[in-house]
């Protein structure tokens, strides 16, 4: 979790098994976009799944999110699929990307 003051700039959920981690949430509050809170935890989770024996890391990002999709590309994850209408609300395709360790 990323703080500032009282207030929660951002947040990542990952869980790692084998040699294999996965990013299952990520979100940094509109304050605190585009000011280097999404990097941090980017680099933080990457850094705390490898130190775990992580050797691929995975997410799931949507289609249209476009920020997201690039702020990962810097840290050299890479698209690897697509799942169908993986998103609801709006219905949307989720992208996934992997990260070699």
């Amino acid at each position: 979790m990323a703080d500032s003051a009282d207030t929660v700039a951002g947040y990542v959920v990952a869980i790692d098994a084998a040699d294999e981690g996965e990013i299952l949430n990520l979100a940094v509050a509109a304050a605190g976009r585009r000011h280097g809170v999404g990097r941090a935890l980017v680099e933080a989770v990457v850094e705390a799944l490898t130190s775990r024996g992580a050797r691929q890391i995975y997410l799931e990002v949507r289609e249209s999110n476009a920020p997201a999709r690039a702020l990962y590309a810097t840290h050299g994850f890479r698209e690897v699929g697509r799942r169908k209408q993986y998103y609801r609300r709006p219905v949307e395709d989720a992208i996934v990307l992997r990260l070699d360790a």
